[in-house]
């Protein structure tokens, strides 16, 4: 399986069927077109720029048409793509960019800035711009470039690399996910089976495209299936449902909060609307009722990482059977293991935990759809993949039937919005403050993104400091959903005799009286 061929399946099979509908850029592209671009732009790379199997190409850009052709053309030759997330500062993204070692950044003329910003510290000698007040050399590149089937294109496939996501690890240093055409295949898989894909499917990709998510709007081009690109907000995506007869969708409990609230949301046809898939941790069960009351489709929920995609899930069925009154519990787990995927939770020694819905394990995830390792971090490949098996850091319980409540975050990861946040990042952040002695971040519940940034700090002796110069500090060396929303002073923190904050202590006052309230 060559993953860049996607296109050119049902550019064989019907070269108008539309392809990719970008609302953002108000642009529209069937099938054939986009074969033809990804061809054009592969040749590019390679004949006109002198890549080679293995080079990285990284992408700055918000979702679009043009994204979508990097990913297919990179994939389609054996090149890496390497999708960077714009809301990073430029020190974290110059870290990344120079990690991967790009041969060439593609940008649209949003970002056109940054490059002045980034060249000074990069060796990447080709900056492909796109769209109205960039450099254009994009479009001259594909003006230039051949449109016949690259050279070699059938030997790529299978077990080489074509992508690199970057995530957190639990130092807060983000490491590069590598996924091959075949991990990415099965991950696709595993959601053709969960979301029961039809060829008359519409999609509509609401998270950006530097996520793993972009996996699932591929899958369903695999399929035939027109994807609609947006950059989310609440009251354009029942637009684009309606306009556009999307069909599916994945979105996160703030996404589908949002759009209930918009003002005469019963005034959208979402008729067309058959599965909604939803992730970032579980719903509410008084959202699960509101969301099935107002939307007229089916819900899943999928548990995930971007080392392995989506590995567990919570079935349409099972949300129905919950709000029946059979095992409502249920909507609090993340499901069971996926088509291609095994799971197991493991103890400290790596023995397999009771499921008895009490003996807390890490989640172990056996699969194909799992990344090969992270990017030039033998280190902490070893320490995650062993044996064939993912340890993925998250702590659950699981149930006699093998539904898994995720209890605890081993790695101090905090989910807001569906966006991952690490407390040691912030934490680094928060630090810059020349008043901070010791600080500790981490989430509590908020009803509308699922978790906040709380930090508690200590200053130095014969200092002040306020909450509002400790959030401003923090947020000039963060992204904007990463900082702080709270902060409280104490006179010291809670630690163990060998000196490690405990963070539990920390958050159980907040999550304890949730669930007394409950």
């Amino acid at each position: 399986m060559n993953i860049g061929r996607i296109p050119a399946k049902f550019a064989g099979l019907e070269p108008d069927r539309e392809a990719l509908i970008d609302v953002p850029n108000n642009r529209r592209i069937t099938f054939g077109e986009l074969d033809r671009q990804v061809r054009r732009l592969a040749n590019g790379l390679v004949d006109g720029l002198g890549l080679s199997k293995g080079d990285r190409v990284a992408v700055i850009a918000r979702n679009c048409i043009e994204y979508m052709e990097v990913y297919y053309a990179c994939a389609r030759v054996g090149l890496i793509a390497q999708p960077i997330n714009w809301r990073l500062g430029v020190e974290e993204m110059t870290r990344i960019l120079a990690d991967g070692e790009p041969s060439v950044i593609v940008l649209s003329a949003e970002y056109s800035a940054l490059q002045e910003a980034l060249q000074p510290a990069l060796d990447v000698e080709h900056w492909l711009g796109f769209g109205e007040g960039s450099n254009q050399c994009y479009q001259a590149l594909l003006d230039s470039a051949s449109e016949a089937e690259p050279a070699g294109s059938e030997l790529v496939g299978g077990s080489d690399p074509v992508l690199i996501l970057y995530t957190g690890g639990t130092t807060g240093e983000s490491k590069g996910a590598l996924h091959t055409h075949h991990s990415l295949y099965m991950g696709m898989l595993n959601q053709t089976v969960a979301e029961r894909i039809v060829p008359t499917d519409v999609y509509m990709l609401t998270g950006q495209m530097f996520h793993i998510p972009v996996g699932l709007a591929m899958n369903y081009q695999a399929h035939g299936c027109p994807v609609v690109l947006i950059n989310f907000e609440a009251k354009l995506a029942l637009e684009v449902i309606q306009q556009e007869r999307v069909s599916a969708f994945l979105g996160i409990t703030t996404m589908l909060n949002w759009m209930m609230a918009v003002e005469d949301f019963s005034s959208y046809d979402l008729g067309s609307l058959r599965n909604i898939q939803y992730g970032g941790g579980p719903m509410p069960h008084k959202v699960v009722a509101a969301a099935l009351d107002a939307f007229p489709c089916t819900l899943i929920q999928g548990y995930g990482q971007t080392e392995g995609m989506t590995m567990t899930f919570l079935s349409q069925e099972d949300h129905i059977r919950a709000l029946r009154g059979e095992h409502p519990e249920r909507l609090a787990s993340c499901g069971r293991e996926g088509f291609v995927t095994s799971v197991k939770l493991v103890d400290r020694q790596g023995d397999t935990v009771p499921r008895d819905g009490r003996t807390p394990g890490e989640i172990l995830v056996q699969s194909d759809a799992n990344m090969v390792g992270y990017w030039r971090r033998p280190d902490l490949t070893a320490a995650t993949l062993r044996n064939g098996w993912m340890w993925t850091g998250d702590i659950a319980v699981w149930d006699q039937d093998g539904y898994i409540f995720i209890v605890d975050r081993a790695k101090d990861m905090i989910i807001s919005g569906g966006e991952n946040i690490y407390s040691s990042q912030v934490e680094a952040a928060i630090h810059q403050h020349p008043a901070v002695l010791e600080s500790a971040v981490f989430g509590v519940p908020d009803d509308q993104w699922g978790e906040a940034v709380k930090a508690v700090v200590v200053l130095k002796p014969g200092t002040s400091a306020t909450e509002q110069e400790i959030i401003a500090t923090a947020a000039q060396h963060l992204a904007s959903y990463q900082k702080p929303r709270s902060v409280d002073f104490v006179d010291s923190l809670p630690k163990a005799p060998t000196g490690k904050i405990l963070k539990r202590a920390l958050r159980a006052p907040y999550w304890d009286s949730r669930e007394s309230k409950v």
